[in-house]
């Protein structure tokens, strides 16, 4: 046990180091072109096994605020310039242990996909399906504030390099 709580975490006998095992912080956000009547990107990463397209996401790294990290993330990922942030929410991903800090992101300019990136489809918000894991909640919170119902996809079984 450590600091009296009922948690047993490994422990390093040689230096007694301890692996607490937190949840990674992740970012994400849902972006909303305005010069392109509104839709929302969504980008096909090169790294999941089906054709799947989710938000864009990305590790926030140390010395940066979560606003610093996505809107460098959307920079890297798309070369799109964000005009305006707003928290969405913050989410759980316990498969994969992650904490999702998802932003509605207005941006602007010519998408350029980074290589970890397939595609892209820019989709109206009315007709953007959610998943039924991670992100996918803040995509349907995000929708909800809009006035409009989430409609939900049935995802196949998981696998371990699945989307956030």
């Amino acid at each position: 046990q450590e600091d009296g709580g009922p948690k047993t975490r490994l422990r390093c006998p040689a230096c007694a180091w301890t692996h607490w095992n937190n949840p990674t912080p992740v970012l994400a956000a849902v972006i909303e072109l305005a010069d392109r009547d509104g839709r929302v990107l969504l980008a096909r990463n090169a790294a999941w096994p089906v054709k799947f397209f989710g938000l864009i996401t990305g590790f926030m790294e140390a010395g940066e605020t979560p606003e610093q990290g996505i809107t460098r993330e959307i920079a890297e990922e798309t070369a799109l310039t964000v005009d305006s942030l707003a928290l969405i929410g913050v989410h759980d991903f316990q498969r994969m242990n992650q904490v999702l800090i998802t932003y509605h992101a207005v941006a602007h300019g010519e998408i350029v996909l980074s290589p970890e990136l397939l595609e892209y489809r820019l989709v109206p918000p009315a007709e953007l399906k959610c998943w039924p894991a991670g992100t996918g909640y803040a995509l349907a919170d995000w929708l909800r504030a809009r006035g409009i119902v989430p409609q939900w996809m049935e995802l196949p079984a998981p696998s371990p390099s699945e989307p956030t």
